[in-house]
């Protein structure tokens, strides 16, 4: 098979449930070698999160997928010893332990990277590596309230509500890996040495804020929570439809209002000189809604997605997962890959985003059972069989 873009990327990952293990596995579906260090006996807790297949969880089966499993006790000197040989011969180190964690076990960027001066260490944390709230314990959701996501989520006046995933967990994994590859690039093109990626939970929510902020500094205006809706850009937003479906609809551009309106026989609104731009629509957008819904009540969603789509207005229906595995579009893209696991059976998952077309990320090889390489990974670090034993025995492996 060709190479994927990241052949020969050695990575170690040393972190937990879901922010440094989505890097790690983003790093795996395009090619790098992803060691995983779990502890030994309970390993990394996402194994027994939500629903389980013969005792593991389904989805343990993508976010561990291309990944090789080392049980190793870090909190034992031997195994920080093991870690550290695993580590000088790595590229990228991941790990999302509270910051000093790693200190603790003697494993400081500084300490480490004169073994290894190359290496990029990917830390992501709460609260990231300085500042006051550094030592403060941090998980995703907390991420989402600081950096005024939460605010936004929900209706208003009611209590905010959370989007369904671990968004700011995933967020700043997407914004590590992003450090990552750029780091790589830094250290092979302009000669650079390894650096420390330090990611913060918020900050990586707050990174896609958008106008949040400079609307607060230039019109002391505090965005407020507004439902489905899309504050200040009109008309966008869902609306319900004969059969009891939810569609959503953005008509927000120009040309596309016109053609919406024209859509659904309210030429009168099209052509309405005050409404030709979205200032004028935000001002009127209580009536534009009330329009547009209207005419979605009277019609089931199929027709409603039929007759915008000839319009070329977009418009989607909210999708279940049901109704993500029935769609052919994301079949004919490889988005629902059938996988294989360990344990027998085979499970349905997510593809690999974003799509290279000339070095395509894979699924090469399905999540590891706990453990399930340590004699081999310690073997390529020139322990041998007497010795791996003598570690087992010792519990410092397993």
């Amino acid at each position: 098979m060709s190479p994927q873009a990241l052949d020969g990327l050695k990575v170690v990952e040393m972190g937990q449930l879901i922010a440094g293990p989505f890097a790690g596995k983003t790093l795996g579906d395009f090619g790098a070698e992803v060691i995983k260090i779990e502890a030994p006996g309970s390993g990394d807790p996402l194994r027994n999160w939500r629903l389980l297949k013969d005792g593991t969880s389904v989805w343990w089966q993508v976010q561990s997928r291309n990944k090789r499993s080392i049980a190793l006790d870090l909190r034992e000197a031997e195994g920080q010893a093991i870690a550290k040989k695993l580590i000088a011969r790595a590229d990228v180190l991941v790990e999302n332990f509270r910051p000093g964690t790693l200190e603790g076990w003697g494993m400081s960027y500084e300490e480490l990277s004169r073994d290894n001066p190359g290496l990029i260490m990917l830390r992501i944390s709460g609260y990231g590596q300085s500042g006051p709230y550094r030592d403060l314990p941090g998980f995703g959701a907390i991420g989402e309230a600081m950096g005024g996501l939460r605010h936004l989520t929900g209706e208003p006046g009611r209590v905010p509500v959370r989007c369904g995933v671990s968004i700011g967990d995933t967020l700043a994994a997407l914004h590590g890996t992003i450090g990552v590859l750029t780091a790589l690039y830094h250290r092979k093109v302009n000669g650079g040495r390894g650096q420390v990626i330090d990611v913060a939970l918020h900050e990586a929510v707050f990174n896609v804020m958008e106008s949040l902020v400079p609307e607060y500094s230039a019109f002391g205006a505090v965005r407020e929570p507004a439902g489905s809706a899309l504050p200040g850009i009109a008309p966008s937003n869902a609306y319900r439809c004969g059969d009891g479906a939810v569609v959503l609809v953005a008509g927000n551009g120009d040309s596309i209002f016109k053609r919406l309106m024209s859509a659904i026989g309210r030429d009168d609104l099209g052509s309405d000189p005050t409404l030709a731009d979205n200032a004028g629509r935000v001002k009127r957008v209580a009536e534009i809604d009330a329009a547009i819904e209207a005419w979605t009540l009277q019609r089931p969603s199929g027709e409603v997605l039929a007759l915008l789509g000839e319009a070329r207005v977009p418009a989607g229906r909210v999708y279940t997962a049901k109704d993500i595995v029935e769609d052919p579009h994301y079949r004919a893209r490889d988005m629902i890959l059938t996988q294989a696991t360990r344990d027998g059976y085979e499970v349905e998952v997510p593809g690999i985003v974003p799509k290279l077309l000339g070095t395509p990320g894979r699924v090469r090889s399905p999540a590891p059972r706990l453990g399930d390489d340590t004699d081999a990974v310690l073997g390529e670090l020139g322990f041998s069989v007497q010795d791996i034993a003598a570690l087992r025995s010792r519990k410092v492996v397993a």
